[in-house]
């Protein structure tokens, strides 16, 4: 197939384009800036230049292309609000897309996103999800909750280097997804009748709490972890606060996504229907377990590697320092 895959230089993203060239399709990538995307072009994807807020630049981007997978939402330093991006940029894509004819739409929604009307970018999310479904284009819905990849950040590097690990003070366990995993599912549904037309959760085995997580990182890193604990009220004071300024609502419609942390209530879900439909063994998707084991003993070898290679070097130069004060004595 040809496919033009939004989003591809983001966390997700990247990994669907990696899916689809590995599995040999044709890999189209739309992005705003050719030097991010660098990488793509060296993966061997196609780049067009192209933004989701200017719909005039989509019409080039889907010539000839067979199926669309969109990966793309706004980030919380964008310019642009999650309005602009996942609403009227969805809907522009959405549309240019049914002008040219795409034979299968993939977009990346949330998990339970209509159960938070108010909380904006769940509440575009549902409204994207509809809009598409009504829309006349084959597609299939995968709904994520969290990435695995997103763990290191926050959990791993901060225990590693001693750091803070913030949590909020409801805990809310989510069922983290490895996107490798989720870029799986997404190219799978090109060739899965059972998916058109339909929409699927995509998560993680079992849902984790901040606190196992802590837990489970300093069992691997054998490192306490320093826990500072951010009081849901002061988050909501500082959203309220950003709504004022029209440079921070971008970060203020971010920070209500805390509110769907703060209801206690499991972001997770069955997948036996959704390993059915797409015809994946249950068994081939990583564990959070997994996964952060493999990223600490990756981590604590190099580190034990540079360790080694520091004291090799500081006993070389001990050793010409004694060398040359007893030459010069």
């Amino acid at each position: 197939m040809q496919l033009l895959v939004v989003g591809a230089t983001g966390t997700l993203g990247r990994q669907v384009a990696r899916r689809a060239l590995d599995e040999g399709h044709q890999v189209r990538c739309l992005v705003r800036s050719l030097r991010k995307a660098a990488f793509l072009k060296e993966w061997g994807a196609e780049l067009i230049q192209a933004d989701l807020c200017e719909p005039e630049s989509l019409i080039p981007a889907l010539k000839d292309v067979t199926a669309v997978i969109d990966a793309a939402t706004s980030r919380p330093t964008d310019s642009l609000s999650i309005k602009q991006v996942d609403w009227e940029g969805k809907v522009a894509l959405i549309q240019a897309a049914q002008a040219a004819g795409v034979q299968r739409f993939i977009f990346f929604s949330i998990l339970n996103a209509d159960q938070y009307p108010d909380v904006p970018l769940m509440e575009i999310k549902r409204c994207t999800e509809l809009f598409l479904a009504e829309s006349g284009l084959n597609y299939t819905i995968l709904r994520p909750c969290g990435f695995l990849q997103g763990l290191i950040g926050q959990y791993a590097i901060p225990i590693l280097e001693k750091q803070a690990v913030w949590v909020t003070g409801e805990d809310t366990p989510i069922a983290y997804m490895d996107t490798q995993d989720i870029a799986k599912f997404a190219i799978r549904a090109l060739s899965a009748p059972e998916t058109e037309k339909k929409a699927f959760p995509i998560v993680g085995s079992r849902a984790w709490g901040s606190y196992e997580i802590i837990r489970l990182c300093e069992r691997l890193s054998g490192k306490e972890a320093k826990i500072t604990r951010m009081p849901m009220g002061l988050l909501r004071s500082v959203r309220r606060s950003a709504r004022f300024f029209q440079w921070s609502w971008n970060l203020a419609d971010r920070l209500a996504f805390t509110e769907v942390l703060a209801t206690g209530k499991p972001l997770k879900a069955s997948m036996d229907e959704t390993y059915s439909a797409f015809g994946i063994d249950p068994q081939e998707t990583t564990t959070l377990e997994v996964y952060l084991q493999d990223y600490f003993s990756r981590i604590l070898k190099k580190l034990k590697e540079l360790d080694y290679e520091q004291n090799q070097a500081t006993k070389q130069t001990n050793k010409k320092t004694a060398f040359k004060s007893g030459f010069f004595k």
